[in-house]
């Protein structure tokens, strides 16, 4: 009681909105240490981004303020809110809700945007879903200020963008309109996990990626060294030969529709080999796109609308409860939530191939940056994000070596100035998911501008 009471002379203190604020949540009975809020965001004319907001478990009034944005294009943030770096995560049977002892609001006030419209909750009233990067950040920025009216005296604690996956492009697209606009926001720097950052980079690297992890045979590779490489140069993503293009389509087939649990290698495939990696085609839309290859339909007995070999009914159950959603302040005409959205991703224009430019722009501002990357993830692996960090051509000031977690190698890391590379041993595409202290650890030193 003592919590609560304190929270709310907090709250006014600070100026709080009220109306969004979330009372009580189904399936949650544990005293909370935060407060939430729950509602819209009115982006351009009939837009609305729907935005879960959490404040820190330790000072909200001082502490930074964190964007969360997942990727797809298409996907749903509040994915990561319930099963990656929220506070409070969905048990297996979709009923339940538990405390995330890992959760990034632990010394961070993090806010979750649904973006662009027509993802989970966020509607237009057009019910015209078809967007591109240009005018998803020009939304996510107006959407940013919508809610710094309403929440005021967060708009001078320190803030960073963070996402992952697609938010590759997202993340950076967002920073430099905030770096750029007029709104007076304490913009210290950002964060990508496994983004894509460069297509090139990306689809070069994991030819190697998959050759190196044992994941083709000798005759494969062979063909790949003798159809796509000339003068010891290879070329995997844009090759007119014939028989390089059939060799790379072997390698496609085997990372992404054989089974294999393409966001995280050495992990199970949800739902089993048959049909699993042909659940949701976003993904592989995005992987050597200039190939065309045929990306198969999703197969009719497959009734989860998430990403492949992941297993999110627990999460889509539980927000799709009338009372939850009630709880949450969705409207009833809002659409059913799904982690991803299919209307959203097949109409959705990819404009930026290579954030290069953004980079630049934004480090020489002199703002800090980390690209982070879970070392088995083949949907945007390792190997290419470094390659794409080193392609920046800034000067390296410390060397690459591992950082320490619990007395043991988390991974590797190494730094550009303001700019910092590193991976999450044995983690896949959702770092904050499947290596949740360690990704605690991780952004707690970004925030904190500390040592790993």
């Amino acid at each position: 009681m003592w919590w609560s009471l304190l929270l709310l002379c907090v709250g006014g203190a600070l100026g709080y909105y009220a109306p969004d604020e979330i009372l009580s949540l189904p399936g949650l009975n544990t005293q909370l240490n935060f407060r939430q809020w729950s509602g819209y965001l009115q982006t351009s004319a009939g837009q609305y981004l729907h935005y879960w907001f959490v404040t820190s478990q330790q000072d909200p009034a001082n502490d930074p303020m964190v964007l969360w944005l997942n990727g797809g294009p298409g996907c749903s943030s509040l994915g990561g809110l319930l099963s990656e770096n929220g506070p409070l995560h969905v048990d297996d049977n979709g009923r339940t809700l538990y405390i995330n002892e890992y959760s990034w609001n632990k010394m961070a006030n993090v806010l979750y945007l649904e973006s662009p419209a027509g993802v989970g909750f966020s509607y237009s009233n057009s019910k015209n879903y078809a967007t591109n990067d240009i005018k998803v950040a020009e939304n996510n920025y107006l959407a940013l200020l919508a809610f710094f009216r309403k929440f005021p005296s967060f708009q001078h604690n320190d803030f960073y963008v963070t996402g992952e996956s697609y938010g590759g492009v997202y993340v950076p697209s967002l920073t430099l309109k905030i770096a750029n606009g007029l709104a007076k926001i304490n913009l210290k720097g950002f964060a990508v996990g496994n983004g894509l950052s460069s297509t090139y980079f990306n689809d070069q690297s994991v030819v190697y990626f998959g050759y190196y992890h044992g994941l083709f045979g000798d005759t494969l590779w062979k063909n790949l060294n003798t159809y796509c490489c000339l003068g010891g140069s290879c070329n995997f993503v844009t090759n007119s030969n014939y028989n390089c293009r059939e060799s790379v389509y072997k390698v496609f087939s085997i990372l992404y529709s054989s089974g294999l649990n393409m966001y995280a290698l050495y992990m199970n495939c949800a739902g089993g080999v048959t049909g699993s990696n042909v659940q949701f085609r976003t993904e592989l839309k995005n992987l050597f796109r200039f190939y065309q290859f045929e990306v198969p339909e999703k197969p009719a007995t497959l009734s989860s609308s998430g990403v492949p070999c992941v297993n999110d009914t627990n999460v889509r159950t539980w927000l799709n409860r009338a009372d939850v959603r009630k709880a949450l302040h969705i409207p009833d005409f809002v659409q059913t939530w799904g982690i991803c959205s299919s209307v959203v991703s097949d109409s959705y224009h990819r404009i930026y191939n290579n954030m290069q430019d953004f980079y630049l722009k934004l480090l020489s501002k002199g703002l800090r940056a980390l690209v982070y990357n879970g070392d088995t993830d083949m949907v945007c692996n390792f190997l290419g994000e470094n390659w794409f960090v080193q392609s920046l051509n800034q000067k390296k000031t410390m060397d690459y070596q591992p950082w320490i977690y619990n007395n043991q190698i988390a991974g590797f890391h190494e730094r550009y100035g303001n700019l910092t590379f590193l991976t999450v041993k044995g983690a896949g595409h959702l770092v904050p998911e499947w290596a949740p202290a360690r990704a605690l650890n991780m952004i707690r030193s970004f925030l904190a501008n500390a040592a790993y």
